[in-house]
């Protein structure tokens, strides 16, 4: 049996945020919002939408947000973190899949792979998560086929043998090192492509990649 905490790390997200929190409260025992900076009503909606909410002053990147929520998670006795985006491009309703994965697997990381097909996403999308899963794999010795995912459910006993110091982006390669290094399993379920129609991307997808790269080294050999 399972115990879930969900984190969701937004920016500027009060289009969507409310609808990932009411999907999302329907499948685990809490959603933690970690509003990070934003400008516009993310923090209400997310409240409003029954989510516990954590607040930065000022934008801290990707990152910081969810290693705030990470450390409000591992302070309480939930057996895994759900980790997704507040932007409607994890659908809630396959949080299930993630969980029952848990359940029947070993549990460590369950990571939610999307399916890349050139003709359904944006190009610089897609060669970006291509060759980062590619370097990534080659990393961690194992077969990772969407490294840069943020649909991710984790043990807690897990994250709690790591320290993770990322900011942006590069957090999600940082966990997939440490935790391997650290003994952790990764167990793959496949979830529905993401709908760009409508969704623009905050990441920047040939400068994140590079640097995300460059880090996986580092993270590998240095640190």
């Amino acid at each position: 049996m399972v115990a879930v905490c969900a984190v969701i790390a937004a920016f500027n997200e009060e289009a969507h945020v409310a609808a990932v929190v009411t999907g999302t409260r329907r499948h685990v025992a809490e959603v933690v919002v970690v509003d990070d900076g934003s400008t516009d009503a993310t923090a209400a909606r997310a409240r409003g939408a029954g989510a516990t909410v954590l607040a930065h002053a000022r934008n801290r990147g990707k990152g910081c947000a969810v290693r705030t929520g990470l450390s409000y998670v591992l302070e309480r006795p939930f057996s895994h973190v759900l980790l997704l985006d507040g932007d409607l491009q994890h659908d809630p309703a396959e949080i299930p899949a993630l969980i029952a994965q848990a359940e029947r697997g070993i549990g460590d990381f369950v990571l939610g792979e999307r399916e890349f097909t050139r003709q359904a996403m944006p190009a610089a999308r897609f060669y970006s998560n291509v060759i980062g899963s590619r370097v990534l794999s080659r990393f961690i010795g194992a077969d990772v086929a969407d490294s840069q995912s943020g649909f991710r459910l984790i043990r807690t006993d897990r994250l709690r043998q790591v320290e993770l110091t990322g900011t942006g982006y590069e957090i999600e390669t940082e966990m997939l090192i440490k935790l391997v290094r650290a003994g952790a399993r990764v167990e793959r379920v496949s979830v529905r492509r993401l709908q760009y129609e409508g969704a623009r991307s905050k990441i920047r997808p040939f400068r994140d990649t590079f640097r995300t790269c460059m880090l996986a080294v580092y993270y590998r050999y240095l640190s």
